[in-house]
């Protein structure tokens, strides 16, 4: 009896305390200042991330296992963009986007763990696989790649977003807006917010937070389909959220 009185009061609030308002979703920080590594920088897709990026005034660094090739990438995007080796990245960004092959996923991160330390990662690797009948989604060990990037990277703070983006429409300097939306995933609502923020700082985009890592593999799946779409439509399709 005594237990259950003291329970029951202590969940009481006082008459005269306002209730607290609900956080705004769309009240988001601003990352305006903050520098954006990405590691996969010189292929299509991170290419495409740190060039929308860079014009939209962020600063950006591209990663790549050999400097030079990163240095290379960069000067082509112009933009104040910095090229570096993966390691380098790593350290001097607040913000590392890994948009590397699925297949050197594990091994990139793995060899990264320390300059990742402390870092939001956030992972946009899609792991697919291909034959005759076309794109399908493989699902890893850990679930996801972005639940692999968290296991590999016990000491960073991992996101999964970016995924459903046409690397061609990225890269098309002609392109003045991306109409798409970013599914942002994540165990930190702080963290998340960060990640849409970034997104929202692309012209068109939105970024949407949909839920903890473990849906991860959903989203990174869906690529799969989104190419058959592209296939059959000759199109570069994204996808928007409606009702949000």
């Amino acid at each position: 009896m005594t237990s259950t009185d003291n329970s029951t009061g202590s969940a009481q609030q006082p008459a005269d305390k306002p209730a607290k308002a609900a956080k705004d979703p769309w009240d988001l920080p601003d990352v305006s200042g903050l520098v954006v590594g990405v590691l996969g920088g010189t292929g299509d897709q991170g290419r495409g991330l740190a060039y929308r990026l860079a014009r939209a005034g962020q600063k950006v660094i591209i990663g790549s296992r050999a400097a030079e090739r990163a240095q290379s990438a960069a000067g082509e995007l112009g933009l104040g963009v910095e090229g570096a080796d993966n390691a380098e990245c790593a350290r001097r960004s607040d913000i590392v986007i890994v948009a590397v092959p699925w297949d050197g996923h594990a091994k990139t991160l793995e060899a990264l763990r320390e300059e990742l330390s402390g870092k939001l990662v956030v992972d946009c690797v899609n792991p697919l696989g291909f034959d005759k009948k076309g794109a399908y989604a493989l699902k890893p060990e850990e679930g996801s790649a972005a639940e692999q990037a968290a296991a590999l990277l016990p000491d960073s703070r991992v996101c999964a977003a970016f995924h459903h983006l046409s690397a061609v429409l990225l890269q098309d300097e002609a392109i003045e807006e991306i109409d798409t939306d970013v599914m942002v995933l994540g165990e930190s609502r702080a963290d998340t917010d960060i990640v849409q923020a970034l997104a929202a700082r692309i012209p068109g985009m939105r970024g949407v937070f949909a839920g903890r890592l473990r849906g991860a593999h959903q989203v990174e799946s869906l690529v799969a389909n989104l190419i058959s779409v592209n296939r059959r439509y000759k199109a570069h399709a994204g996808l928007r959220v409606t009702d949000v």
